[in-house]
């Protein structure tokens, strides 16, 4: 597969792996403070389009973001729980650029208005919850301000998970269930699980896990 040359602009708090794997693909990569989070990124990446007249896809705002996972990533997971159950009774997403919160659950609402969607985040940074920001260890959510992609009106529930409960939760399920997941994909799963426990019995509760353990294997996920 050929592609335009990348430039990758990330926080240097991101995983060693994350800048192995992008460099492995040919990616040229520029590093910000960890101490400007997320939006010292954006403002480099804007730095650069500025002076080069780079493209910026824009991922916190571009609608096609969200888009593309109402048209697909939702109908995917309603043709999957054909034969399971009757409908999803809740979805659970943590919020990073907000698209696919907000794209899936329109996917979800449609398909059922009596879906409720909660929106997850770290409960060391509840900006949507409480309006603090604050430093975390969940990479790929909560970057410290509320993305444009994010539709506020789209989620019933805020509910918040620790870095400590989404590490605890992905090493027991690559324990229990034989799959790897990341930081935030334990996230999400512990809080499907909390969401369930409260639907109770005989409800159909949906989340995603949207990265893979393997990119975390020099953080403190593997080093408890």
């Amino acid at each position: 597969m050929v592609a335009a040359a990348i430039i990758i602009v990330m926080p240097e708090t991101m995983s060693v792996e994350r800048r192995k794997l992008m460099k492995g693909y040919g990616a040229e990569l520029i590093l910000t403070p960890g101490a400007d989070g997320m939006k010292g990124s954006i403002a480099k990446a804007e730095e650069l389009v500025k002076e080069k007249g780079y493209f910026m896809p824009m991922q916190f705002e571009n609608t096609e973001n969200p888009n593309i996972h109402e048209l697909t990533t939702g109908p995917e997971i309603i043709a999957a729980m054909n034969g399971i159950s009757k409908s999803v009774d809740a979805f659970v997403a943590g919020v990073g650029t907000g698209g696919t919160l907000s794209g899936i659950g329109h996917a979800l609402r449609r398909e059922n208005p009596s879906t409720k969607i909660f929106a997850l985040e770290p409960t060391e940074s509840p900006l949507l919850k409480d309006g603090k920001t604050s430093k975390h260890g969940i990479q790929g959510i909560a970057a410290g301000f509320i993305p444009k992609n994010l539709d506020k009106d789209i989620y019933d529930d805020i509910i918040t998970v620790s870095t400590d409960e989404a590490m605890a939760t992905a090493r027991e399920v690559a324990k229990n269930e034989g799959f790897l997941p990341g930081i935030s994909a334990g996230a999400n799963i512990h809080g499907a699980i909390e969401i369930a426990k409260k639907l109770g019995k005989g409800h159909a509760v949906v989340t995603v896990v949207p990265d893979g353990g393997d990119r975390y294997l020099s953080t403190a996920l593997f080093n408890a």
